[in-house]
């Protein structure tokens, strides 16, 4: 298999800490992939017609995507432990995902408006407005952080991605001493190997 990825990609990130925790990184070979919004890339969309980061190329040239499908075809691979099959566990868990994949692409458009969109273009209002998301999601997250222990499936896998890129690109956000109890979580969960063991940027 090869994975289409970008290092500073938190959805890549996440299938990347997700091969590991599932024993398959091994078997996935990983091509880096620039891909910036408003700028061709004919090479690409015939990888992928929305041109968009990771892409899974199966053996047998069959092409996977987004990340969150990613994941769950890895987890079928692997035998299954980080998509709880039935009950509460399996909704907490892609519930807890969607919200963390909601807080990254929020996340990325306010990014996208710093970096990419012209200087006279930029909207500080919306930009504020999409930052706004990523703190109604920590104040959330900050009333219920007793869901998140002793979890590893794909709900905090894909929070640990979300905060890993708060820091990242919006260090002036400052969100830890404001959602202690989040923060805690983030510094307790962030000691597992797999999230260590990422590329370096």
């Amino acid at each position: 298999m090869k994975l289409s990825f970008s290092p500073a990609s938190p959805f890549a990130r996440k299938v990347r800490i997700a091969a590991i925790e599932l024993g398959l990184l091994d078997q996935i070979e990983f091509i880096s992939a620039t891909v910036v919004p408003g700028q061709p890339n004919d090479e690409y969309s015939r990888i992928t017609p929305l041109k968009k980061l990771p892409v899974l190329i199966l053996d047998n040239g069959d092409v996977i995507l987004d990340s969150y499908v990613i994941v769950e075809y890895l987890d079928e691979l692997a035998g299954g432990t980080l998509f709880p099959r039935s009950g509460p566990a399996r909704w907490q868990a892609l519930t807890l995902q969607s919200l963390a994949d909601g807080m990254l692409d929020a996340a990325l458009l306010a990014r996208y408006e710093d970096v990419v969109r012209p200087e006279a273009l930029r909207w500080p209002e919306w930009r504020a407005a999409q930052l706004d998301k990523l703190s109604t999601s920590l104040a959330s997250l900050e009333a219920t952080t007793g869901t998140l222990a002793n979890r590893v499936d794909i709900g905090t896998l894909s929070l640990g991605c979300a905060l890993w890129y708060a820091d990242l690109r919006f260090p002036d956000l400052n969100w830890r001493p404001h959602y202690p109890r989040v923060a805690a979580w983030a510094e307790a969960f962030g000691k597992r190997p797999s999230m260590h063991a990422v590329w370096a940027l």
